[in-house]
């Protein structure tokens, strides 16, 4: 009405009568306990409390006009930010080449990602700190669904000139009697070795504890002892020859990389976009289509 000048300009705006408008406002000063224009005149003019009623509806309507237009940006991608927490492994040698995709689609979205094990992730997601969540190790969860990325081979690494080099056949037990650098209590790493090496009746007894497989890796190069790794992470020291593998007959480990979702939240635009160049990312390299399943007890 006053943006418009006057009663009849302002039904016309808002597409309707005048007598609705005039009814409106009379119900609102009643409502108030105060007259909001002056009507004495015979032209439109706001009483003090209507002028500061104005004031604050116009800045409601123009904060409520951002959120409205803030909104359809992040529903078309167009800003926001993407909060990803990922397994070592799967964050420090799957997923930047995925994010990179991501950020070239959509560079106004700003990414976030967080490197922790499998148990941090897990503990990120039902807190609703992340919006995707990828993982090596087992997960089990009653409010967790487990989504199935693609598959990773584990390997035996030793320094090239390591004495078991020179043994014609490494059997089991002797990996039992060998130093292993291994990964902190959580790591899906961890925890997918220790179970594989158990089936085969191997228990690692000589241990020392490194933090992040990139530190793993140089302690192997120097010598300290033997560890298992993914093949993926291992790549690297392997192509400039510090690390070699170590055949081992009988032992294969393959393990899911995961990806969890909680059940009854809906993905962002964003977690929805990034969780589908995961899924193209899967197909390219020859994995089976993904499938989800739900965990049916608590995390450890």
């Amino acid at each position: 009405m006053v943006d418009h000048g006057g009663f009849t300009k302002a039904a016309t705006a808002l597409r309707l009568s005048q007598p609705a408008i005039s009814k409106s406002l009379t119900d609102l000063e009643r409502t108030l306990g105060v007259s909001l224009i002056d009507r004495g005149g015979r032209t439109l003019r706001l009483t003090d409390a209507g002028q500061a009623l104005y004031a604050r509806a116009t800045e409601l309507f123009g904060v409520e006009r951002a959120a409205e237009h803030e909104v359809r940006e992040i529903r078309g991608l167009e800003r926001g930010v993407l909060r990803v927490a990922a397994s070592t492994t799967i964050a420090t040698y799957l997923l930047p080449p995925v994010l990179g995709r991501f950020h070239q689609a959509h560079p106004r979205i700003r990414i976030r990602v967080t490197s922790a094990n499998t148990r941090m992730v897990l503990r990120m997601l039902v807190r609703f700190q992340v919006d995707v969540a990828l993982v090596e190790g087992p997960v089990s969860h009653e409010r967790v669904r487990v989504h199935d990325w693609r598959e990773d081979e584990l390997v035996v690494i030793a320094h090239p000139s390591h004495e078991l080099f020179s043994v014609a056949r490494v059997d089991m037990p002797l990996l039992g009697d060998q130093r292993f650098l291994v990964r902190e209590p959580g790591s899906g790493t961890r925890e997918v070795t220790e179970r594989a090496l158990a089936e085969h009746g191997v228990r690692l007894t000589n241990t020392m504890r490194v933090g992040g497989t990139e530190a793993i890796k140089q302690a192997v190069a120097a010598g300290l002892g033997l560890a298992i790794v993914s093949r993926a992470a291992a790549e690297d020291q392997l192509v400039l020859g510090k690390i070699a593998v170590l055949p081992v007959p009988g032992l294969t480990i393959r393990r899911r990389l995961t990806r969890l979702t909680l059940q009854g939240r809906t993905s962002s635009a964003a977690a929805g976009e990034l969780e589908a160049m995961l899924d193209e990312g899967q197909i390219e390299s020859g994995e089976r289509p993904a499938v989800s399943r739900s965990s049916g007890a608590n995390a450890p």
